[in-house]
Order: C-alpha cells, then structure tokens, then sequence
C-alpha cells in the first residue's frame, strides 16, 4: 500500500469515529465510548506505522 493510501486510510479511520464519540458525548452511550477507545487505538496503531515508513522514505533518500 503507497504511503498516501495508508494516510487516507488514516482519515477515514478518524471520520468513521465521528458518529460513535457523538452517542459517547453527548448522548451518554458507554458502549460507542468503548468503540471510540478501540478506533483510536488503530488509529494510534496507524499513524505510528505512517510515521516509520516515512521515516524510512527520508532515510533511504538521504544516501
């Protein structure tokens, strides 16, 4: 996967989160809270495994 499918990949993990921290928020629903916990620990996931390849992208540039 090329990196800039994985960083739309990232946003649509965090849209798809939406709706579920709104029930947690303001509707009081514990179980969407639940679901937003477990979202953003992929989307945590995610964005470190974003992070390492670009990194790696820098470093094989630089030689």
């Amino acid at each position: 996967m090329a990196n800039y499918e994985r960083f739309t990949e990232l946003k649509d993990l965090i849209v798809g989160l939406e709706a579920d921290a709104d029930k947690f928020y303001n509707k009081g629903n514990n179980a969407a809270g639940t679901r937003v916990r477990k979202g953003l620990q992929d989307v945590k996931n995610l964005a470190q495994a974003i992070r390492l390849e670009i990194q790696e992208s820098k470093n094989a540039a630089a030689k």
